[in-house]
């Protein structure tokens, strides 16, 4: 069936390219119908859509059974977080099927029907040197139309100006999140997969890194929206000041903090003293916003433990009802 709808779309991407997409799911069974549907109605369609299911107890796999068996469903063998499953779809997808492109997403990703057709063709056919490694979109807060921006990295984030990076068609990034990410085979033949042990953050801005480190670009093309949600995000407002808090759940906090401790102790030594300033901005929204307050301060200290002592892996769980 998949060969079939791959038939309809145009001439030169079929010829030219194969795409599979690769969405991480954790007890979805009420956001996938959602998600692979905006999949299938891609006016540029895919050829393989690929769920990796990290132990859903739900009726995730019963639901892909039943309602969508064109699509491949791969086990993650348990919770690997989104780090390990998109190493797994990754894996799978580029490694083991060849697709010259694949297309990562979360679970609650929504894609816009001619998404994929503009990152071809605005990112990958615009191309000349074939050196863009990774064609994002922007990702959308549609409840709040807030944009999750792609940064710079100079030893520590940097973040654009929205009205720099919409000037442009197509603007260049540093980092970008996984989610909505078309990934070329050849970065991840060349560099590797991403890093399993990071569980969950950073782990996308980490393979960002070392693409950028073995020369590939990472193009943003702006036209194309995502709407994608992070954490349970809220606007804040005070005088002068205006911030989206994503208000993260505590064993969420503990990762980010671990593993940005990590990147900036063991992998890039230069923006430890970046590193340090973030948390501590960090630390006081987490104290004036946060709803677990406590415990997220708990866990953050835990991170920053196990980041510089190099302790990886998976910690605590989340729980999705």
């Amino acid at each position: 069936m998949m060969q079939a709808m791959a038939d309809k779309g145009p001439e030169k991407n079929r010829q030219i390219l194969s795409v599979a997409s690769i969405t991480t799911a954790f007890n979805a069974a009420h956001l996938l119908p959602r998600h692979i549907t905006a999949l299938l109605q891609q006016s540029r369609p895919l050829q393989e859509i690929v769920i990796v299911d990290n132990g859903s107890t739900d009726g995730t796999r019963e639901l892909l059974s039943r309602e969508f068996p064109m699509v491949t469903v791969l086990d993650g063998g348990g919770n690997v977080g989104a780090a390990g499953g998109w190493a797994v779809g990754l894996a799978y997808a580029a490694l083991e099927k060849k697709h010259d492109w694949v297309w990562s997403f979360d679970d609650d990703s929504i894609p816009d029907a001619g998404a994929l057709e503009a990152l071809l063709t605005d990112g990958v056919s615009a191309d000349a040197d074939a050196a863009i490694g990774i064609v994002a979109p922007l990702p959308i807060h549609k409840e709040t139309q807030t944009g999750y921006l792609p940064m710079l990295w100079r030893n520590g984030f940097l973040k654009p100006q929205i009205e720099d990076v919409l000037k442009d068609d197509v603007w260049y990034a540093d980092l970008v999140i996984a989610s909505g990410a078309l990934v070329s085979r050849k970065v991840v033949e060349t560099i590797g997969l991403p890093r399993a042990d990071f569980f969950m953050d950073f782990f996308d801005f980490e393979y960002c890194l070392r693409a950028r480190a073995h020369g590939y670009k990472i193009a943003v093309i702006t036209k194309c929206q995502l709407s994608h949600k992070i954490g349970d995000a809220r606007e804040i407002r005070l005088p002068g000041y205006k911030k989206m808090w994503p208000d993260y759940p505590p064993w969420r906090e503990y990762y980010f903090t671990r593993n940005i401790v990590y990147a900036a102790w063991w992998l890039h030594p230069g923006a430890k003293g970046f590193v340090i300033k973030h948390l501590l901005r960090h630390v006081c929204g987490v104290l004036f916003f946060s709803k677990h307050r406590t415990k997220s301060l708990i866990r953050m200290f835990h991170g920053a433990k196990d980041g510089k002592g190099a302790k990886l892996g998976i910690r605590f769980l989340p729980k999705r009802s």
